[in-house]
């Protein structure tokens, strides 16, 4: 018998386990899939706003690609706040100002993981819209992670 009562030792919740039984859990949810293509759904349009501002300021406006991409994220992540406040997660609309601090926020890290992967897949040899293209999708896991579990919680 262990010094505390227990007949068996009893174990103790780690980080990682904690995570893996919440990411179960929601994987059951049906709520949670339909939000994942909502979220997609808003996404792929933030995905076209964000490619087609990036190509007008790079070609159009000659900018050079980091400031083009940090600028066309900005426009993007407009319109996915908007859309995702107002669509996918509309049953999690908590106080207008709170929830946009804290997707800015996680916005503001993924917009550092976006140039990120872009400077890095540049610097491998991609060209400059292929490598946006797939920062941005590289991103989004994280994105959708962050905002479903911190940002739109209520």
């Amino acid at each position: 018998m262990s010094p505390f009562g227990y007949a068996r030792p009893v174990a103790r919740p780690t980080a990682t386990g904690i995570v893996a039984t919440r990411a179960g859990q929601a994987l059951t949810k049906p709520q949670n899939w339909l939000e994942l293509i909502k979220f997609s759904v808003v996404g792929a349009s933030g995905y076209a706003i964000n490619l087609a501002i990036y190509i007008a300021l790079l070609k159009g406006a000659d900018l050079h690609y980091l400031p083009a991409a940090a600028c066309s994220f900005v426009v993007a992540v407009t319109n996915n706040y908007f859309w995702n406040r107002h669509w996918t997660f509309r049953h999690h609309r908590g106080h207008l100002y709170s929830q946009g601090l804290r997707f800015l926020i996680v916005s503001v890290v993924a917009l550092g993981l976006n140039l990120s992967i872009l400077r890095g897949l540049i610097a491998l040899g991609a060209g400059k819209i292929v490598g946006q293209a797939i920062a941005i999708l590289l991103v989004m896991p994280f994105s959708f992670s962050a905002n479903k579990l911190w940002s739109f919680r209520t």
